[in-house]
């Protein structure tokens, strides 16, 4: 199966993603464990021109082009090799988090969804939204004291719309998306995705 993890900044998403990976190899699975942007070489690359830095550096439609091109690199190189041999693929993120990101920034939902379908072509077989307290999760974000915090910069009702846009994109794909309450210890919350698992 292919597994995304999303959620607003801070929320634990990355912590749950690694849990569920360690999961499913401690019960003899093959697992590669991949996060967006990012995975490959090139995939990589780009991450540090949309991560870090000014918030205000890249246009709404720049920046969907940037996570573009790294989704497609790391889904040709990585991806859909792994999922051919007939591996596990959890990702931190994946085009759920352009959806909601480039929606709350004054971007296009329809665009994100025309290249989505164009470029990348995959959606994961299961996504977890792991949804929290935004000013919760923009404190333990903002305690991290990290280079990767562009988004963290736009402040707590930033983070109040993108949460509101998690919870309304998993209204929309109610076969794909789980929203997990993510305000508890780390492997409470593990427990609570395991669950949902086929």
């Amino acid at each position: 199966m292919f597994i995304s993890f999303e959620g607003i900044d801070g929320c634990g998403k990355s912590t749950q993603a690694r849990l569920l990976a360690d999961h499913l190899v401690a019960t003899g699975q093959t697992v590669l464990r991949s996060r967006e942007p990012g995975g490959s070489a090139g995939a990589e690359a780009i991450r540090s021109l949309l991560v870090e830095g000014d918030p205000g550096r890249w246009s709404p439609v720049t920046e969907l082009l940037l996570y573009n091109a790294a989704r497609r690199d790391n889904l040709e190189r990585r991806l859909l090799p792994a999922l051919a041999r007939g591996d596990w693929v959890v990702s931190d993120r994946w085009t759920d988090s352009t959806r909601v990101y480039q929606a709350t920034r004054g971007g296009e939902r329809h665009v994100v969804d025309a290249l989505q379908d164009l470029v990348i072509g995959r959606e994961p077989d299961l996504t977890f939204v792991i949804d929290m307290d935004p000013d919760q999760a923009l404190r333990r974000g903002l305690a991290r004291d990290h280079d990767e915090d562009r988004f963290e910069q736009l402040g707590l009702e930033f983070q109040r719309l993108v949460r509101s846009g998690y919870l309304g994109l998993a209204k929309d794909y109610p076969d794909r998306i789980r929203v997990i309450d993510g305000a508890a210890e780390p492997d409470v919350v593990a427990a609570r995705v395991r669950a949902h698992l086929p």
